[in-house]
């Protein structure tokens, strides 16, 4: 199976790389550039014909070392 993990910071966490890329976005002449926010993606291939055995490794790789879940949110999507 392969999983797709996108990762992000949580609503209310401060993204400076966001603000940066916002302001200079609205340098090069597009400021209809708003509320930016930078996150992570990651694809995996596991060795797992069980979709609910992958869901379950896939979510406990994301809470141990994907994604600081204090601050960041994940979310993922598996394919055959």
């Amino acid at each position: 199976m392969k999983a797709k993990i996108h990762v992000t910071l949580k609503q209310g966490i401060l993204d400076p790389q966001g603000k940066a890329i916002e302001h200079a976005l609205g340098s090069l002449g597009f400021p209809n550039a708003a509320n930016v926010r930078v996150g992570k993606y990651m694809e995996l291939d596991l060795d797992e014909k069980d979709r609910v055995k992958a869901e379950t490794q896939v979510k406990s790789m994301c809470e141990k070392l994907l994604a600081n879940t204090i601050i960041e949110e994940y979310r993922y999507e598996l394919s055959a």
